[in-house]
């Protein structure tokens, strides 16, 4: 079984050991997590007092109504279909090199930056598989919240073994990340609650602890627990 304590020391001593390639490979991370997230709700809100739109709006004839409600739902579609499609196609590939990134760094704490593009490589193998993680753990999600979390655990390796064992098919991906979580997921959500403490400094800080010290330690903490269960 492995300690939480030393794969939060190996973690930060692959931080420490390439510190800024790591913060910029979190930063990224964060950043098109939040962007994604941005562009599918709130980044579409409207301008003014609510209560004063919805009297304006209902002063107007029956039709006019019709329409603005029909382009307002047509706004909120092709913005959440953009959302959705850049986060298939664009970051998930990068997150992918972004925990590509991190397993290297684990190792070999002089990993390059540059190797974020190798989340880009076997493009369709990538996409796809990041898709069906995606779709599971969202259909989970529709149960309840807590069956989510759960499975977000179960799938929290597939980043890491897509481009460790290219050969997996999808299914085999997401089975093995599942088989390697088994009985750990517990202890990986307590290794993430171990950060709060970090993340309460960072929201002090503005969220400068988190971008230069709390968010790249996690990650690269992640990154050994992966290399940690890869061992089992």
């Amino acid at each position: 079984m492995w300690n939480r304590v030393d794969v939060k020391a190996r973690g930060k001593q692959a931080f420490k050991g390439n510190y800024w390639p790591s913060v910029g490979a979190a930063f990224l991370l964060c950043l098109f997590v939040s962007g994604t997230s941005a562009a599918s709700s709130s980044q579409f809100q409207l301008n003014g007092d609510p209560t004063q739109m919805t009297e304006a709006i209902s002063s107007m004839p029956t039709e006019e109504q019709a329409m603005i409600a029909a382009a307002l739902v047509t706004g909120i579609t092709v913005i959440a279909a953009v959302a959705t499609v850049f986060r298939l196609l664009v970051f998930n590939p990068l997150s992918v090199g972004c925990f590509r990134f991190f397993r290297k760094n684990a190792q070999d704490p002089a990993t390059p930056i540059a190797c974020i593009g190798e989340g880009f490589q076997q493009y369709g193998h990538v996409v796809g598989t990041m898709l069906i993680k995606d779709l599971l753990i969202f259909l989970w999600s529709l149960l309840f919240v807590i069956p989510g979390i759960i499975k977000s655990y179960s799938y929290r390796m597939v980043p890491y073994i897509i481009k460790d064992r290219p050969e997996l098919s999808a299914t085999e991906t997401i089975a093995l990340s599942n088989q390697m979580m088994k009985g750990n997921k517990w202890a990986a959500f307590m290794m993430d609650l171990s950060f709060i403490g970090w993340f309460l400094l960072g929201i002090v800080t503005f969220n400068l602890g988190n971008i230069f010290w709390t968010n790249p330690y996690r990650e690269n903490a992640n990154a050994a627990l992966y290399l940690e269960l890869s061992k089992q």
